[in-house]
């Protein structure tokens, strides 16, 4: 397997110097020559695997320059269950109707994150020893992200980790999480803006090609097909737990900020996964549901993005679009740079012309979520199944409800543990979410952070001053 730029300016290249590139040359993401098909065949012969032995078996499909023998050993360090709350991966949590839903909240750092920043953290160990080399990750995070990142990579032989988020926009338990690792290899940077701002100096610093190959910059952000790949994993095992037979279909709704979580389903769906509809939750900040509504896709300013009770949602400009935009307009790379050019100058473009492809050709569906509806849908669902949800899942499961078909399951990809956002929980229901024994002291440890300003100059200065070559 090799894989290409999106906007055609990179050769075709292997996934270990994908994995440790980040953002292709030209600026576009890397991306499969093409999709692996897999038949009913195969999938009926998965059933009785355990997770690791299933991401054996897909990863090895996208990694095909890693021996076997040697995949076998990442995947099963990156899925001990001993590693997950309760020892159980990726239970299939049954809500009421026909929704339940996907839990991906038993990781390290209680997010979904983890499934793949999990992997990611052996896979970048392996290639660098195999290497001989170094690399520094820069990275932005509205939330998860950036913890996934850190505990997945701390302590890790030839990793330095520069983490920005928006100052001020992630709850109390997510910058405790963060922050608190005293690790020498982890830096916090808490930027002076939102994370779209967040994200533009990681793009720009990685599109500055000298100064990437003079630092060996590498990203761990959804960028990075390693984490699409490792996700589309457990899009496979939720839907050989929730049906019996060959074909049987299910839909997934998905919360989502930065496309990547619901883009792992999209290509799960390509390899043939029988998947009916692709179910688009977002909050406020809507952008991607106007896309996918309207079909003109127009990213909103720092100024316009609202702050919200999901707040690891509250993104405008969502880097994995890009992979999808670029099936859409047939894989073509010059299409969908010139789509990129006339976002850069005029803020938008407009492809209402596929509207119809949407949902009949690639199974997209969308819908929005209220701070309002948040607090109903945790409040509901918790009195009518005590099961307590985070708000970014229950905007999953408020969108999800206005797309459930008769006999076809409607899976909900859990997003995290309510208890990394007690605030809105309270709210909720009247009490905090119960935070998990081990990480109650949480709060309490000492932090270690930087606040910089929103610029690119200076988070530049600060990784050429901290980084290891």
């Amino acid at each position: 397997m090799r894989y290409v730029s999106t906007r055609g300016g990179m050769q075709p290249q292997e996934f270990a110097d994908i994995l440790l590139e980040g953002l292709a040359p030209d600026g576009g993401l890397a991306i499969p020559e093409h999709y692996p098909q897999i038949d009913s065949t195969t999938l009926e012969s998965w059933r009785k695997l355990e997770y690791h032995e299933l991401a054996l078996e897909i990863l090895s499909i996208f990694v095909t320059d890693i021996p076997r023998a040697d995949l076998a050993k990442l995947t099963a360090a990156a899925y001990n269950p001993a590693l997950y709350d309760g020892g159980v991966m990726v239970p299939l949590k049954p809500l009421k109707g026909q929704i339940s839903l996907v839990g991906l909240s038993q990781g390290p750092t209680l997010a979904f994150k983890d499934m793949a920043m999990q992997f990611l953290g052996q896979v970048f160990e392996y290639v660098l020893t195999q290497r001989g080399t170094t690399i520094n990750i820069l990275g932005a995070t509205s939330g998860d992200t950036g913890s996934a990142a850190e505990y997945a990579l701390k302590g890790k032989k030839g990793v330095n980790v520069f983490m920005l988020s928006p100052f001020g926009r992630m709850s109390e338990f997510q910058r405790a999480q963060m922050y608190s690792l005293q690790d020498a290899n982890i830096h916090n940077l808490s930027v002076k803006g939102v994370f779209d701002d967040c994200q533009d100096i990681v793009k720009a610093l990685a599109g500055d090609l000298d100064f990437k190959s003079r630092w060996h910059l590498g990203a761990v952000n959804s960028i990075n097909w390693a984490r699409i790949a490792a996700q589309v994993v457990y899009y496979f095992w939720a839907w050989l737990r929730a049906t019996e037979k060959p074909g049987q279909q299910v839909s997934f709704a998905v919360p989502s900020g930065n496309f990547g979580n619901i883009l792992a389903g999209h290509i799960a769906r390509q390899m043939g996964l029988p998947v009916r509809k692709l179910v688009l939750a977002t909050n406020e900040n809507n952008v991607l549901e106007e896309f996918f509504r309207t079909g003109v896709y127009k990213p909103r300013s720092s100024e316009n993005t609202y702050a919200t009770s999901s707040p690891s949602m509250d993104i405008s400009k969502a880097s994995n679009f890009e992979r999808f935009v670029f099936d859409l307009v047939g894989r073509d790379p010059k299409a969908l740079a010139a789509l990129w050019a006339q976002l850069g100058t005029q803020g938008y473009f407009d492809l209402s012309d596929k509207k119809a492809e949407f949902e009949n050709t690639y199974g997209f569906v969308a819908g929005t979520s209220s701070h309002a509806d948040r607090l109903e849908t945790i409040r509901s669902v918790h009195q009518e199944t005590g099961v307590l949800i985070d708000p970014h899942t229950a905007d999953g499961v408020k969108v999800a409800a206005q797309f459930v078909e008769e006999g076809i399951p409607m899976l909900v990809l859990e997003t995290a543990l309510p208890a990394k956002f007690s605030e809105t929980i309270e709210e909720a229901i009247g009490q905090p979410a119960p935070v998990p024994a081990h990480l109650q002291h949480l709060a309490s440890l000492p932090q270690k952070v930087e606040v910089l300003d929103a610029d690119v100059e200076q988070i530049r200065r600060y990784v050429e001053t901290h980084a290891a070559i």
